[in-house]
């Protein structure tokens, strides 16, 4: 039988305010999660980047959040400042247009607290926030740990990583009446779920079919330089190709600073977002590349979480991804609404072997390009070499 939102259980009020976002039928995803978010179970989902995430944890939470209780119930965890403010947004909308009586608000860190804490003494339902700030406002008794009955983990493996464990911890510490705990994210590695089930205890796994694939309006090529000429080689591909918008992702946090302002002092407008930035330097550089200020927006993987920006030309992998999905998942943000996309990686010979890999595991092919003369071009034209007119003089005297 074909699954419905109605058949999954949701409101008409609500299947009528997605509807007005366009969305009709339920994925893989959320056909697997909802009934088991709706259900009380503590959950692990793992579906990737684009499969209607948010959705299908959001759905079922508002639906069970008690409107005739004026405090705080819900608690969302994400990792960057970006997501806590798009899956905000999308609960604000959602209860808007279906008449819901929901509140909602977003805490993050660098944000004016004060602020916030005029916010929480509306008693918001559900809040949105970084671990960070949460910890803070719990730790100052403006939210009410112990009304919280369900936390929701998005990007549930960035949460429970090194960086974040301790904190993610603490807030559970604080929030002792929790009933139910869900989280999702795109991987999920058996840490993950080891330091899951320390939290939650017994959960229900659900993952979404594989859906990955390859665009075909994409072109995948890579260029090859030494590690230390990795940038130079990156400011020639910008000016061969001359990308309306480029996206260029680095590993490394201190990087990505580096490599903007070295593409600066070579006149390229760049801007860069990484997981230390301030909120307010990355909205900026976030709306300078989506009106077209900047050219280039230099960014790592956690940052770059959830943003969604149309008409990005290229990607340019700096840094190879950590696995073969993440390429995919850059590489998805180009050549949409059938517009043609570039996926560009910059190498050094020996990471030319996971090139090589990911063209074996994904079926694509992944081209060998050159700089030459601002071109990107298949080849170098060998040089000729010109002949030296007295050699060749004295060459014909020696054959009389």
């Amino acid at each position: 039988m074909l699954k419905t939102f109605e058949n999954l259980g949701v409101s008409s009020e609500l299947i009528k305010a997605i509807n007005l976002k366009g969305v009709t039928e339920p994925t893989d995803i959320q056909i697997k999660a909802i009934p088991e978010i709706r259900s009380g179970s503590n959950v692990l989902a793992q579906s990737e980047t684009g499969t209607g995430k948010t959705l299908a944890y959001v759905l079922p939470i508002i639906e069970m959040i008690n409107e005739d209780k004026r405090e705080n119930q819900c608690i969302i965890l994400s990792p960057t400042h970006e997501l806590v403010v798009q899956i905000n947004t999308t609960i604000r909308e959602l209860c808007a247009d279906s008449d819901k009586k929901v509140k909602t608000t977003a805490l993050i860190g660098s944000a004016n607290i004060k602020r916030q804490m005029e916010k929480l003494k509306e008693k918001p339902q559900i809040l949105v926030g970084s671990p960070g700030r949460i910890l803070e406002l719990m730790q100052k008794g403006k939210i009410t740990a112990n009304t919280i009955n369900t936390v929701i983990f998005d990007e549930g493996d960035v949460l429970l990583n090194k960086n974040n464990i301790d904190i993610v911890e603490k807030i559970i510490k604080s929030a002792r009446n929790i009933k139910q705990f869900t989280l999702f994210s795109a991987t999920v590695n058996d840490e993950t779920k080891k330091l899951y089930k320390k939290i939650a205890g017994e959960y229900n796994f659900v993952s979404a079919k594989k859906t990955t694939t390859v665009n075909e309006n994409i072109v995948h090529y890579y260029c090859v330089c030494e590690q230390r000429d990795k940038v130079d080689m990156l400011r020639k591909i910008i000016h061969a190709e001359k990308p309306e918008r480029a996206l260029v992702f680095i590993n490394r946090n201190y990087d990505v600073n580096m490599t903007m302002e070295k593409l600066r002092f070579n006149k390229i407008k760049a801007g860069s977002i990484h997981g230390s930035s301030f909120k307010s330097s990355r909205q900026k550089a976030i709306e300078d590349f989506k009106k077209g200020k900047i050219q280039v927006l230099v960014a790592s993987d956690i940052a770059a979480r959830g943003l969604d920006i149309q008409d990005i030309s290229h990607i340019i992998n700096l840094d190879i991804p950590e696995d073969f999905d993440a390429y995919l998942h850059r590489s998805g943000r180009t050549a949409r609404a059938g517009k043609t996309g570039y996926s560009i990686s910059v190498v050094t010979e020996i990471e030319e072997n996971i090139i090589r890999a990911m063209e074996n595991k994904l079926h694509i092919k992944i081209a060998k390009k050159f700089v030459y003369m601002g071109k990107i071009v298949d080849s170098i034209p060998k040089k000729k070499v010109k002949k030296d007119k007295y050699a060749a003089l004295s060459k014909k005297n020696k054959n009389k």
